[in-house]
């Protein structure tokens, strides 16, 4: 499955637009990472906990995403674009989004 970000292809020809797909996932944070997470905020730097609960959200929801764009017959997804956010109680929650347009290619 091809997945990017631009609205063509380079070298492929869209032979049919299958709709808009999306993938949504949603990730607790646990409290050794939030505890750490604020120390590294306190001291500065990055916060390699997070940074990985991200990355690997945005690859599940490309997973989600991919499989919905399958069972409508594409073979690629353009346009794609995520989202990011905090939710639940305290924002303890990650929630990672993306949508694109499912097409198929030749």
């Amino acid at each position: 499955m091809i997945v990017t970000t631009t609205n063509s292809i380079a070298d492929a020809r869209i032979v049919e637009y299958l709709g808009i797909v999306s993938g949504e996932v949603i990730i607790g944070a646990n409290a050794f990472k939030d505890f750490f997470a604020k120390i590294r905020d306190f001291f500065g730097g990055r916060s390699g906990a997070y940074e990985k609960v991200v990355r690997e959200g945005k690859e599940d929801a490309i997973n989600e995403m991919c499989k919905r764009a399958e069972a409508l017959g594409a073979n690629a997804v353009i346009g794609v674009n995520f989202d990011f956010g905090t939710i639940g109680p305290k924002n303890s929650m990650v929630m990672v989004a993306c949508n694109g347009t499912a097409v198929r290619v030749d």
